[in-house]
């Protein structure tokens, strides 16, 4: 099986599946595991759809918040386009599984999960009202549907704008929380930003808090040594 990947964090979670050979091209973006030799077909918003038909795959990897439908449409004339939109750890958990049985890894699946569900069963939780920032201008924030708010969830995270969808756009000033996330994407927040506001936690590497996959375990490592 060949296979493209337009999803970083996917990337990073076939080569943890050990699926990593049959990987024949990837993104600009993906990052993890480190130094990857394969063929890069741009980004994950503008892929080079005609070097991806040249690697003659037969799935493609997709997200529907990361890619576009156009493109969704043109790879599906010539491979088997798999598209996922994980809103939660249980989706998470769910895909990796989907993945091992796609991979014939399910052994090596069941484990990552396993890990996953040790990770979030320990968390030591506490309850405390969070908001986390995706951009500054204006700024924008996780709202209560999105992967991330569920992430802090698990480590007794209550949304402050939980019953918001996506992404609304608030004031500094109208968030009320406890504690203020600021990730370095998809805005590169500052530590001078992070100054400015004597709740935040922040800067910090946000593929722990965007990246769906084997990075939720990261994830939820960071969060745990983040809130003590």
């Amino acid at each position: 099986m060949r296979v493209v990947s337009l999803v970083p964090s996917l990337t990073e979670t076939l080569f943890d599946l050990g699926a990593g050979d049959s990987v024949a091209g990837i993104t600009d973006f993906c990052i993890f595991p480190p130094d990857l030799a394969l063929p890069r077909i741009g980004g994950t918003k503008n892929p080079r759809v005609d070097e991806i038909r040249a690697l003659v795959p037969d799935i493609v990897y997709m997200n529907y918040e990361e890619n576009l439908r156009k493109h969704a449409e043109a790879i599906e004339t010539f491979a088997r386009v798999h598209v996922s939109e994980p809103k939660s750890v249980d989706d998470v958990e769910a895909l990796i599984l989907e993945l091992g049985d796609i991979h014939d890894r399910r052994e090596r699946a069941l484990d990552l999960v396993s890990e996953l569900r040790h990770e979030r069963s320990t968390m030591p939780k506490r309850q405390f009202t969070f908001a986390c920032a995706i951009w500054k201008k204006p700024w924008m924030w996780c709202g209560g549907d999105t992967y991330v708010s569920n992430l802090v969830e698990c480590a007794g995270g209550i949304n402050v704008l939980r019953d918001e969808k996506r992404y609304p756009a608030r004031d500094l000033g109208e968030i009320d929380a406890e504690v203020i996330f600021l990730p370095d994407e998809p805005y590169l927040f500052t530590r001078e930003d992070a100054a400015a506001i004597p709740n935040a936690i922040g800067p910090f590497p946000g593929h722990l808090f965007t990246w769906h996959g084997t990075r939720t375990i990261l994830g939820l490592r960071f969060l745990r040594a983040s809130l003590g």
